[in-house]
């Protein structure tokens, strides 16, 4: 007979293990955030906190830091320091065998240890899956014009309990090393099953068995939401989608009312995707007509070989009705999924729902593609002719040999083509036999003018699956506009002269300073001497001339492998540009491997400084009309006061510099184009800019116009008036873009609300704010075609300005000062160009990219 004591005894004992498998459970279901090669990980900027690698790796390793901090990575953690492996080595992690793992894993292609990152070609494996095959993070960055690469997969769960991923450099090359700068292995809950196998009736494909590759994230109609916004802890980043998006009919994006709340139902949790991305949807429009003739579709750039799941998430906003919105969905031009109907699926408004669809993606000619597309269900006659969809999300499934690989990508043929041109303008003889010199790379391109021609000859750039050496796994879901620089490459060794990359004739325009010179006017490059620091490098105030003429210099960062291109951009721009609202090149220097710059000093600094986040007074609304008058000046002058147009490309209000009398000067032309002639409406070219100015446009369809730097422009005009940057992580997800949010108040006539505080109160005429935001809103049009051009928003902002001096009452008077404005700019205009291109010879000024003429065309309102 058991006594109660021992039965007792026997349950305690028994609960004791039962605690005990738990922590073990729970122990090894703890999220591995490692910052490879740091002794001590560290806290991003999301605030996320990364632990060191080194008690998780086996095998010979050593640990770098990168020579050079890309300004486009979103954290010096974790991509600063990196883990190097010159032979195959593995890191180990107890995980637990009953969870499916997210593996993330971060790559920074940049100067480690003296080795070169065009060398690292290499293959990683996790428990019998080859994830990357022949892998080269530097083909992959500089082919999708990103600095950084996040590979995500959705691993099966370890029936060990031990996950090892193993880096192996490759055999086939020479030099071949490893390298990785960031793992992430974090549990996450099975969230995937079955998907219907599109084009094949009642036939499945079986995904909860499989290992995966995150290929593309995307909150439809909504913005970026971070890794610290994501839900469940996932740490996942959701994307805009709107650079997938096909051709010119995007739609129209909405949120969920105050009315409308998220809720989620049994069937899909948060794991499945956040708050964010259900309250935000895209959808095709009011218009009946013209919804029954196209298509909601988005192209993505995928592997051939390969099944992909689709993931379409849905919450209907808007109808509450079954029948009132009815759509089919197609994936690769085959019937997905016909007579969609959200409410009939959820019942209610407001709750989440997703579909699962697979395709198989066949080798074809060409780049393959996955489409995805919405279109109205008209035989079910609907209520509305319309379609919703609220996220998107691509999976590539592993092949039958458990392989996620695929290709690395490589430059489009236009490139290609643009650095053989430059080779032969540079190279006109053969090289002799057993010379190093054996072509260029993108950004080392020397010979003057030459070089603006493939700037502008390179293009966008494409993904291509075709004629390929390399292997790897293309996925990169960090999509395009990751990044605002594209990684180029700076010759290495020194310069003394003998290769420059200026041309004669832009060199003949400017001064050429001794870097001796450069060092005794900056103290020898003393830190108390810089002013500025920018991706190019650091800005320092120096003294020429016996010191006696004040100076900013700007010297590219001696490890940094960009600048050649924006380097002589600069000075084959400015060197032929002359106007009282653009900055001046004084002169350059380029010796022993340096490249700098020298301006006119400008001593009330940027734009920028003047607005938030300084001590200093701020400005008054009359100073701050000014400026931007001045600054519109200046970008007037660039897209008409020339035979081509020029575009900035750069607009911001870090680039708006302020000399000591307060006027305005346009700066920073490294990243300017020569634009379209008349036989031309855009030019075709890779997106570079600067976060939160972008031009949204030139985001879908890398096509840039002189626009673009109006819409950048129209982000600067409400920075101006809201004191704020244009983009601001810190605040709630719908304010984060200063141009989302204030074209919100603008439209909901609320804009008063955020204007700067010290602005309130002031002499501020409601008709002058009135013209100012309306200009402003104008600018910020998603189609170029409605933005207006510089001239209409010079004269705008003249128009606003004499409505300050000239009060209610007085708008006739106001309108004929501005015109007056407005002309004798136009007039001052013309002097300042015929100034310019008389010193210039003419057959010279005639081939180049950059050149001159009579102003004509003169625009109104």
């Amino acid at each position: 007979m058991i006594s109660n004591t021992q039965i007792l005894f026997c349950l305690i004992l028994l609960s004791l293990c039962t605690i005990q498998v738990l922590s073990a459970d729970s122990k090894s279901s703890n999220p591995y955030i490692l910052n490879c090669g740091s002794s001590n990980g560290g806290t991003d900027s999301d605030g996320r906190k990364w632990s060191s690698d080194s008690q998780y790796i086996s095998g010979n390793s050593t640990t770098a830091r990168a020579q050079y901090q890309d300004p486009s990575l979103p954290s010096e953690i974790p991509y600063m320091s990196a883990r190097i492996f010159s032979s195959s080595s593995s890191y180990k992690f107890s995980v637990s065998p009953k969870q499916r793992l997210w593996l993330r894993l971060h790559f920074y292609p940049s100067s480690y240890n003296s080795l070169d990152k065009s060398d690292s070609y290499f293959d990683v494996t996790a428990n019998g899956f080859t994830l990357l095959n022949n892998f080269s993070a530097s083909i992959t960055a500089e082919a999708l014009t990103q600095a950084y690469i996040v590979k995500e997969f959705s691993l099966i769960p370890v029936e060990s309990g031990n996950l090892n991923i193993t880096f192996t450099p490759s055999s086939s090359h020479k030099k071949s090393f490893a390298f990785v700068n960031g793992i992430e292995v974090i549990p996450m809950p099975d969230i995937f099953h079955s998907a219907n196998l599109v084009g094949f009736d009642e036939q499945t494909v079986d995904v909860q068995s499989s290992t995966l590759q995150t290929m593309f994230r995307l909150n439809v109609g909504g913005q970026y939401v971070g890794p610290a916004n994501d839900s469940a802890g996932l740490n996942r980043t959701w994307y805009d989608d709107s650079p997938y998006l096909f051709g010119a009919a995007f739609g129209v994006t909405s949120e969920a009312q105050k009315n409308v709340s998220i809720r989620y139902s049994n069937n899909v949790s948060e794991s499945i995707a956040p708050v964010d991305v259900y309250s935000t949807a895209r959808s095709m429009g009011p218009d009946p007509e013209v919804n029954s003739n196209y298509n909601l579709t988005w192209v993505f750039q995928v592997d051939a070989n390969f099944t992909y799941v689709v993931r379409l998430h849905f919450c209907e906003l808007q109808v509450t009705k079954v029948n009132q919105r009815v759509f089919d969905i197609y994936v690769n031009n085959q019937t997905a999924q016909p007579a969609a109907d959200v409410i009939a699926w959820t019942g209610k408004i407001g709750v989440p729902l997703y579909k699962d669809y697979a395709a198989f993606v066949k080798d074809k000619a060409g780049d393959d593609e996955l489409w995805v597309a919405l279109h109205p269900s008209v035989s079910m006659k609907p209520e509305f002719y319309d379609a919703i969809l609220n996220g998107l999300e691509v999976f590539k499934i592993n092949d039958t040999s458990g392989n996620l690989a695929g290709p690395n990508p490589v430059p489009s043929q236009m490139l290609q083509d643009a650095e053989a041109a430059a080779a032969a303008e540079n190279n006109p003889s053969p090289p002799a036999a057993g010379s190093k010199n054996k072509g260029l790379v993108i950004g080392g391109v020397t010979g003057g003018a030459a070089g603006v021609v493939v700037a502008a000859a390179v293009g966008f750039v494409v993904y291509q699956r075709k004629k390929r050496s390399h292997e790897s796994g293309v996925g990169a879901w960090l999509p395009l506009y990751g990044t605002s620089t594209t990684l180029t490459s700076r010759k290495s060794g020194t310069n003394t002269g003998s290769t420059s990359h200026v041309s004669s004739l832009a060199a003949g325009l400017c001064r050429h300073f001794s870097l001796s010179e450069i060092k005794h006017g900056t103290k020898n490059f003393d830190e108390s001497q810089v002013i500025g620091v920018g991706g190019f490098g650091k800005v320092y105030k120096g003294l020429i001339d016996g010191a006696s003429t004040e100076v900013a210099i700007k010297r590219s960062n001696p490890s940094s492998e960009q600048g050649v291109n924006e380097f002589q951009t600069e000075i084959e721009m400015l060197s032929r540009l002359r106007h009282r609202h653009l900055v001046s090149l004084i002169g350059f220097c380029e010796e022993e491997g340096e490249m700098i710059l020298v301006y006119d000093y400008m001593a009330n600094g940027t734009l920028r400084e003047h607005l938030y986040k300084c001590n200093k007074p701020p400005l008054s609304w009359k100073q701050r009309l000014e400026i931007c008058i001045g600054a519109a000046r200046g970008l007037h002058y660039l897209h008409t006061g020339a035979r081509y147009t020029i575009i900035h490309r750069d607009v911001k209000t870090t680039n708006i510099l302020l000399d000591e009398n307060w006027v305005a000067k346009v700066s920073d032309f490294g990243l300017s184009k020569t634009g379209p002639n008349l036989h031309q409406t855009h030019v075709s070219t890779m997106v570079k800019g600067s976060f939160g100015y972008l031009d949204p446009e030139y985001f879908r369809r890398q096509q840039l116009t002189e626009k673009s730097d109006v819409y950048s422009f129209g982000v600067v005009l409400f920075e101006v008036l809201c004191a704020r940057p244009a983009l601001d992580a810190t605040l709630p997800k719908e304010q984060v873009s200063l141009a989302d949010w204030a074209m919100h108040c603008q439209k909901r006539g609320t804009l008063h609300e955020i204007i700067d505080p010290h602005l309130k109160g002031t002499s501020i005429n409601p008709e002058c704010l009135k013209k100012f935001a309306e200009t402003a809103e104008k600018c910020l049009s998603d189609h170029g075609l409605y933005r207006p051009s510089m001239g209409d928003v010079l004269w705008n902002l003249e128009f606003a300005l004499q409505l300050l001096e000239h009060p209610d009452g007085e708008r006739v008077v106001a309108e004929v000062r501005a015109n007056d404005a407005y002309a004798m700019h136009n007039a001052t205009l013309a002097i300042e160009e015929k100034s310019t291109t008389a010193s210039v010879p003419v057959d010279e000024l005639t081939n180049s990219t950059v050149v001159f003429s009579q102003f004509v065309n003169q625009q109104g309102r």
